[in-house]
């Protein structure tokens, strides 16, 4: 399948003429969702969910549906009914002709003091997983890791060990809007050296096939 990356957390899977997309948020470029037969949404996070770019790209496309958890599909489903779908852990469905799994349930800590979210990873066509905000290990092998380099909710080493975790043969770096131009360097040296697969870094609206 052909993997775009959009700014942030935001990809663009396509296949056979389908397009999936994932985490369209508010720090992804306006268009990201435009074009999309399924969407896909990690968790309610502004940097992830963007309610009105949502809206957008559901009302251009009279076909295509959303899966997402709980917390987002109440704020989407009276105006868009029978298109939005809520699912958690352990789910598996198809959207766009791409096979989808679930996994994982909560959102990383950011601090003890702030209640943990729900947040769900997703694994499609068995081949490539998004985590969403955490660090997730889906329960089944996963050959292209879309990999939260940069988060208020991680250091640099919790990055490396959560690729050596996974396996993945080749991960791309994602939740990336809060790393500068200055650091890009150090994040790909030693999550490239360190984690034991494949790194690769796209920027913006540059594609590769996985």
């Amino acid at each position: 399948m052909k993997l775009t990356k959009k700014s942030h957390a935001c990809i663009r899977l396509e296949k056979n003429g389908q397009t999936l997309v994932l985490d369209p948020g508010g720090f992804s470029e306006e268009d990201a969702a435009a074009g999309a037969d399924a969407i896909l949404v990690t968790h309610e996070h502004v940097d992830h969910f963007d309610e009105g770019r949502l809206r957008t790209a559901l009302d251009a496309n009279p076909a295509a549906e959303l899966w997402t958890l709980a917390s987002v599909a109440e704020q989407l489903s009276a105006a868009f009914p029978g298109r939005v779908h809520t699912v958690g852990h352990g789910d598996t469905f198809t959207a766009a002709g791409f096979d989808v799994q679930v996994h994982g349930e909560l959102h990383a800590v950011i601090h003890p003091d702030i209640p943990r979210i729900t947040n769900v990873g997703y694994l499609v066509d068995g081949a490539v997983f998004h985590p969403g905000d955490a660090l997730t290990v889906p329960d089944h092998p996963v050959d292209t890791l879309l990999l939260p380099v940069m988060a208020p909710w991680s250091k640099l080493s919790e990055v490396v060990d959560y690729v050596r975790e996974v396996k993945p043969q080749r991960a791309y770096d994602i939740h990336d809007a809060l790393l500068t131009d200055l650091a890009r360097p150090i994040y790909d040296r030693l999550v490239g050296g360190l984690g034991g697969a494949e790194h690769h870094r796209l920027t913006p609206g540059t594609s590769a096939e996985v």
